[in-house]
């Protein structure tokens, strides 16, 4: 689980403004977004250029962040 600051659009998108990590809140730049039985997947930026999966899962309701198009990571 990692803490998101986002707003829920409307639409059902999502507009995430910045995550924590490592007890430090980090500014986003927000790609794409998909939703699959998983949940919301929100493709994100992170300072350094390093390119992150934030998955907002259907089942909990938490964001979990993964690399990008690969292995699951869940930061605690």
């Amino acid at each position: 689980m990692i803490p998101v600051e986002c707003t829920f659009l409307a639409d059902g998108r999502v507009q995430v403004r910045r995550l924590r990590l490592e007890a430090k809140w980090q500014m986003v730049e927000q790609g794409r977004q998909w939703v699959d039985r998983e949940g919301r997947h929100v493709l994100v930026r992170l300072p350094g250029d390093r390119v992150q999966e934030l998955l907002l899962r259907a089942d909990t309701l938490s964001w979990e962040l993964r690399p990008a198009g690969g292995r699951h990571l869940r930061i605690v």
